[in-house]
């Protein structure tokens, strides 16, 4: 991303959030606000959004629970920054960090990020698939967007490294994508929850979110589906409460 790029401010959580963003390239959507809805956070915990973008998902989460500690962890400095400005321009208190989350330990921890120092990692991984997404010409938009073979599973890692005992991951991905979450999910996490998305409600599943417990021991729970649109094609409304920030998922909850 330039920093001569055009901006546009897009209104969240019905219009409890306001965020300056890209106006072309990777732009915070729906997965952002469903994954800060999916989130468990209390007040007082230390929450790290990996790849912040603009800081959707992680200011999201700090709108509904007061209190946090909010480090925003983005690689592009140029969406850093606008994270950084939205962070303030909403009032909430973050860390803004530089920094690709493929680095080491000794990276993170001079980033203040140390091992079993975090209450809650929630992420928004690139997930297309290389092999059937047609790369976009936009390279902040692909990096975003296209994961490699290592993105999830390097992840996942950084996050286990740098969560307390007990604390708890949260992440969106694709559907089709479910078994490759579980396998890098079952080195060092537990007590899985999974929550599928649908688009219409006879269609499969495009999304799951996914909460996990480093070191939890709790069977895996698959909650019901949340739909985009009913089964007559209109917006849910469970949906519509969410994105309004009336309330949160049941992953956040549980």
């Amino acid at each position: 991303m330039t920093e001569a790029c055009e901006l546009t401010e897009d209104a969240f959580l019905g219009g409890q959030l306001r965020l300056r963003q890209p106006k072309s390239g990777h732009r915070a959507g729906h997965d952002a606000m469903l994954l800060a809805a999916a989130t468990p956070a209390r007040s007082g915990d230390r929450v790290v959004d990996f790849g912040a973008g603009v800081g959707a998902a992680g200011l999201a989460v700090a709108k509904r629970v007061a209190g946090i500690g909010l480090v925003l962890v983005e690689i592009d400095a140029a969406l850093a920054a606008l994270a950084r400005g939205n962070a303030a321009s909403n009032a909430i208190p973050a860390d803004v960090i530089v920094l690709d989350i493929a680095s080491g330990a000794t990276a993170f921890a001079a980033a203040g990020l140390s091992p079993d120092s975090v209450d809650v990692v929630l992420m928004n991984p690139p997930f297309n698939d290389p092999q059937r997404h047609r790369a976009s010409p936009d390279k902040g938009r692909e990096t975003a967007h296209v994961a490699s073979a290592a993105t999830l599973e390097g992840w996942i890692h950084a996050a286990r490294r740098i969560l307390k005992s007990g604390g708890d991951l949260s992440l969106i991905w694709r559907a089709d994508g479910l078994a490759e979450v579980l396998a890098a999910l079952g080195r060092g996490f537990g007590s899985l929850a999974v929550l599928p998305v649908h688009g219409e409600a006879a269609a499969p599943a495009i999304r799951v979110l996914v909460s996990a417990i480093k070191g939890g021991k709790a069977p895996t729970r698959i909650h019901a589906s949340l739909l985009l649109n009913d089964a007559s094609g209109l917006p849910n409304k469970q949906l519509q409460d969410v994105l309004a920030g009336k309330c949160a998922l049941p992953l956040a909850t549980t």
